[in-house]
C-alpha cells in the first residue's frame, strides 16, 4: 500500500459513500502494486457495481485528464500519495435520456421579464 492519507480533490458523494470509496481504494493497494493501475481500478469499479449499483467507472493513474458527465451524488477524485483515483457513475445526456426515457415532468416554459 502506498504510504500517507487520502486527499480528496473534489467530491458530491454522501460522506458514508466517500468512506466506502476510501476503504475500498486501501483494500486494493494492499492486494495489488501500484504499478498494477489496472487491477486497483477494476477491484473497486466491481465493489462499488456490488455494493451500491451497476455503472460505476473507476479511473486510476498517476497522470490523466478526464471530463465526465455522471449522476448527481455520484463522483469522487481522490489521491493516495502519488495515486489519483477517479469514481463515478455515467450519466447519459440530456438528449440521450429524453430519448430512452418517458417524460416523467412537463416542460417548464420561459418567460421573459
Amino acid at each position: 500500500m502506498l504510504e500517507g492519507k487520502a486527499v480528496i480533490g473534489e467530491t458530491d458523494m454522501l460522506q458514508t459513500m466517500q468512506q466506502d470509496a476510501l476503504d475500498l481504494a486501501a483494500k486494493a493497494l494492499d492486494s495489488f502494486d501500484v504499478t498494477e493501475a489496472t487491477e486497483i481500478a477494476r477491484f473497486i469499479k466491481k465493489e462499488f457495481d456490488r455494493t451500491h449499483g451497476p455503472g460505476w467507472q473507476c479511473i486510476v493513474g498517476t497522470d490523466f485528464g478526464s471530463f465526465v458527465t455522471h449522476c448527481y451524488g455520484c463522483f469522487i477524485h481522490f489521491r493516495v500519495g502519488s495515486l489519483a483515483i477517479l469514481l463515478f457513475r455515467g450519466s447519459a445526456g440530456p438528449e440521450t435520456q429524453q430519448q430512452q426515457q418517458p417524460k416523467q415532468f412537463p416542460d417548464l416554459e420561459s418567460v421573459k421579464a
